[in-house]
């Protein structure tokens, strides 16, 4: 009597996806200035972005609540240091002569 040994080996369907180390790569979210000491600004520019406040507002600057910081009249933009060392941007209102 012959005795047949069956032997099966049933293989995956889909390969593996193993796991990477590299998979999680995002964009750069385009933060730091956007307008230059000595550039002419209108109403509502954005002066700088930035993630806390690296950068203070100064005149006629607001400061949005992801810290982004615009202008809120026309203008030259002016970096400054004040007290402390810190770092202030501020608008001089660009004088209009008719």
């Amino acid at each position: 009597m012959t005795i047949f040994k069956l032997d099966l080996q049933f293989f995956a369907q889909k390969k593996g996806g193993g796991s990477t180390k590299n998979g999680r790569d995002s964009a750069g979210r385009r933060l730091g200035i956007k307008e230059h000491d000595g550039q002419t600004v209108q109403a509502g520019t954005i002066l700088y972005r930035q993630r806390g406040s690296e950068i203070k507002a100064g005149l006629n600057v607001l400061i949005g609540k992801d810290y982004t910081l615009f202008a809120t009249k026309n203008g030259i933009v002016k970096y400054y240091r004040g007290k402390g060392k810190r770092t202030f941007v501020k608008i001089l209102e660009a004088i209009v002569s008719s």
